[in-house]
């Protein structure tokens, strides 16, 4: 296939893909609001993934440390992909299914966010780490392909692409974090529209 060929054909792709993220905005706004009240209140996020998966967890942690939008303090969020010490260490000790889990353990407290990214949604290593999380407390969100698949089934919420390529799913996937960090900037800019008294009673 000729790269104008490909183009044409991710574009179809991701246009249906994208219909179906309009279609689930509603997910993602709570999303925004639940994830700027906790981080607010002292919860972290902790996001993995393998490959592409990887790095866009790395890119939602980036844009919550750093920002994505409006200036902002920053929050503590974490890439598990990113911890290469601990991830060979525990490959290495544990076997791969443990490479996520583990740290969700170690760094996971009740209350946290857990988003977890694969485009099959069936990495072994990414649906202990899903049920790890549940079973610590953590409240876990997963971004997919085409539903159903084990990882939807394995986290409270689920965001699932119904697109036939990788690079079509990781292309959405991208979208719905950059509308996630969006959501969490209005969120957190009403939240400091509100009085004082206000926002201590919500705290």
């Amino acid at each position: 296939m000729s790269a104008l060929g490909w183009i044409d054909e991710h574009e179809r792709e991701l246009l249906e893909g994208l219909a179906a993220l309009r279609e689930d905005a509603g997910t993602v706004e709570a999303w925004g609001c639940r994830l700027a009240e906790r981080l607010v209140g002292g919860a972290r996020l902790l996001a993995a993934g393998n490959g592409g998966s990887a790095a866009e967890a790395q890119h939602l942690t980036s844009e919550l440390v750093g920002r994505f939008l409006a200036e902002r303090r920053p929050f503590s969020a974490i890439s598990l992909c990113a911890e290469s010490s601990s991830l060979t260490a525990i490959v290495n000790d544990y076997g791969i299914e443990e490479m996520f889990a583990r740290q969700v353990e170690g760094h996971g407290r009740e209350g946290d966010v857990l988003v977890l990214l694969s485009t099959s949604g069936r990495s072994p290593n990414v649906l202990r780490a899903a049920e790890r999380g549940r079973a610590l407390g953590l409240e876990v969100w997963g971004m997919t392909g085409p539903a159903p698949n084990p990882l939807a089934a394995r986290c409270h919420e689920a965001l699932c692409v119904p697109a036939p390529s990788t690079a079509a799913i990781q292309a959405v996937h991208l979208v719905a974090i950059h509308a996630l960090c969006a959501a969490v900037d209005e969120q957190l800019a009403v939240r400091e529209s509100r009085p004082l008294a206000l926002r201590q009673a919500s705290a």
